[in-house]
């Protein structure tokens, strides 16, 4: 059986993780090129086993079967239009990027026209099943909560006149919409713009965002009611070993989004 084609756009923690799991994987296998940004601050080494490329003409040449962004809000913006106007399916993990309405829209026309599919994954987050499942309720209440400790807010803490070294009791340093949420903080909150795409809408879904000293870890929290019930998820994530500033789970989400991509049994 002929191995999948799959390009990564970055080369970070994530898409590392991502490409030792897939160069391990077992028949049919999987064939990686990685696409580097040639503006990045900083280039990564591409591992001998992967296939570099350095722009969008090559990215064709090596006619991928799946597109995976790992790359953050820029490579939403520079290099997904392209791959889905070449007709490829481009699984985003910086979904925080699809807070601007108009990116999102341009995104969604240029799918349609070039034949490409925007695949958004979970990442950090459980639960949307449910939360798709209600989205069109007439009586919706969602809201999602960020609680991390200090550690992962001490610049806003310091300008907020906080000591993170001190800091006793929980500090509120957010509370509206998930637009402005994912505005506000677009590398903290693509949990909350994946939780507005899968429910209501970014102004239907409302966000707090809790520096918390007793926090052990990145924790999510989703409550949801209407009149089809109630729901109320808590999530504690542990952070990345190579990357402390995401959650360890997110390339393990993306994995088992790929999974599902090619699986001939999809759960929905």
């Amino acid at each position: 059986m002929k191995s999948r084609r799959v390009v990564l756009i970055g080369f970070g923690a994530i898409a590392s993780d991502i490409a030792a799991a897939l160069l391990a994987a077992s028949e049919p296998g999987y064939a990686l090129g990685v696409l580097l940004r040639p503006d990045s601050p900083s280039r990564p080494r591409v591992p001998d086993s992967c296939t570099a490329l350095a722009s969008l003409d090559e990215v064709e040449a090596y006619a991928p079967d799946l597109v995976i962004e790992a790359a953050g809000h820029a490579a939403v913006r520079d290099s997904v239009p392209g791959c889905l106007a070449l007709g490829l399916p481009v699984l985003i993990s910086s979904i925080g990027a699809l807070h601007g309405e108009a990116l999102l829209a341009d995104l969604v026309a240029t799918a349609r026209k070039g034949g490409g599919r925007l695949l958004l994954a979970s990442g950090a987050l459980g639960g949307l099943d449910y939360v798709r499942a209600v989205r069109h309720a007439t009586q919706l209440d969602l809201r999602y909560e960020s609680r991390k400790p200090p550690a992962a807010w001490s610049a806003e803490l310091q300008r907020l006149g906080h000591d993170p070294a001190t800091l006793s009791q929980p500090v509120t340093l957010f509370s509206g919409t998930a637009r402005e949420a994912a505005a506000l903080y677009p590398q903290n909150l693509n949990v909350a713009a994946a939780l507005a795409l899968a429910g209501p809408g970014f102004e239907a879904t409302g966000v707090d965002v809790v520096c918390d000293p007793a926090a052990t870890g990145n924790m999510h929290v989703v409550t949801a009611s209407s009149e089809f019930g109630t729901m109320a998820l808590t999530i504690a994530n542990r952070p990345s070993p190579a990357n402390p500033k995401s959650s360890w789970i997110v390339a393990q989400a993306l994995l088992a989004a790929v999974e599902q991509h090619f699986s001939p049994v999809v759960m929905l």
